[in-house]
């Protein structure tokens, strides 16, 4: 029996079951005992997502096994090994949830090792987004060295690193955001273009500049129609949200005009082995560009644990630039 059997935690709950920022709070709860072929964190820092808001508002529950409490990425040290991973390990992992906590577990093959000279709340910016983009971008939307990515949401966690890893690749980038400000902070992610989509119209943008073969789009609704205008023929339009409308006409002349590609995926919900396929990738291709210095989280602003509720207001309020961390410790 692990002597963590009889401890408690801290964790975070949503008061009622689902509600606004100020639902949540913090509570003690069993320190989560790992399966075979699972690993206990001790987390020290917590990355803060989009799903974790939509969970907290009750429409994005946990996919089954599951824990109830929010949070999918975290950094810490192993408290229990599995694997090839022993006690006093760093990592960084991707959850299916659990991550507001003093603990964690999680399938061994979806941790991965800190990268030399990242700091706990750096690391833990990295699994949610990395997953995501590599997923979306260079799997799903095929992009290449030579190409242009257009990348709507460009200071988001996601934009932020979006950026990063596909100026890493050797790809051009031209990237939206909803404020003069936010763009520049865009270019000084290493975007080549940076568009103020409040008062420009980035399909001409992007068109003047000859072009794009992938979008990463996290809007949806009325961007629909300017990405198709926006991508060469055989581009890829890659969703990963659709916070502005999830519903859109298709113009399926135009697509087959353009041979244009139209997907997107979840992460959370893939099965454990797809994960491990993922982070094996993610380890094998972009651990190199952190090491070589080519990607670095951008971390907006940390919180302590117990104000996770401060956390979710900031990340909704909007005003951010890369990642909200949660610190537990």
């Amino acid at each position: 029996m692990s002597p963590l059997e009889a401890e408690t935690m801290t964790a975070i709950a949503i008061e009622g079951g689902k509600g606004p920022a100020s639902a949540l709070r913090p509570e003690r709860l069993p320190i989560p005992q790992p399966k075979p072929g699972e690993v206990l964190i001790r987390v020290r820092a917590a990355g803060v997502n989009r799903p974790d808001i939509i969970q907290r508002m009750g429409m994005y529950p946990p996919p089954p096994g599951a824990p109830a409490t929010m949070g999918l990425e975290v950094a810490g040290e192993v408290a229990i090994g599995a694997g090839r991973w022993k006690s006093g390990d760093r990592v960084c992992a991707l959850l299916g949830g659990g991550g507001y906590a003093e603990y964690a577990v999680c399938d061994a093959r979806h941790a991965l090792p800190i990268p030399e000279g990242f700091s706990f709340a750096e690391a833990a910016g990295l699994p949610e987004t990395v997953f995501t983009v590599y997923a979306n971008v260079f799997e799903h939307g095929s992009l290449k060295a030579g190409e242009t990515l257009l990348l709507h949401g460009a200071t988001s966690g996601i934009g932020a690193t979006a950026i990063q890893m596909a100026k890493a690749a050797g790809a051009r980038v031209i990237a939206t955001a909803r404020s003069a400000g936010k763009a520049r902070a865009a270019l000084a992610l290493g975007a080549d273009v940076a568009v103020d989509a409040t008062s420009e119209d980035f399909a001409e943008v992007a068109k003047a500049d000859g072009g794009v073969d992938v979008v990463l789009d996290m809007v949806g609704g009325a961007y629909f129609p300017k990405n198709l205008d926006a991508i060469r023929t055989g581009g890829r339009i890659v969703y990963i949200a659709s916070q502005a409308g999830g519903e859109v006409n298709l113009p399926i002349f135009r697509i087959m005009m353009k041979r244009a590609v139209i997907t997107g995926s979840t992460l959370r919900p893939r099965d454990a082995d797809e994960k491990a396929r993922l982070a094996a990738e993610v380890e094998r291709v972009v651990w190199p560009w952190i090491s070589a210095g080519k990607i670095k989280p951008t971390i907006d602003k940390t919180f302590p644990l117990e104000e996770a509720a401060a956390a979710h207001a900031h990340l909704e309020a909007g005003g951010h630039v890369g990642k909200v961390i949660l610190l537990a410790g």
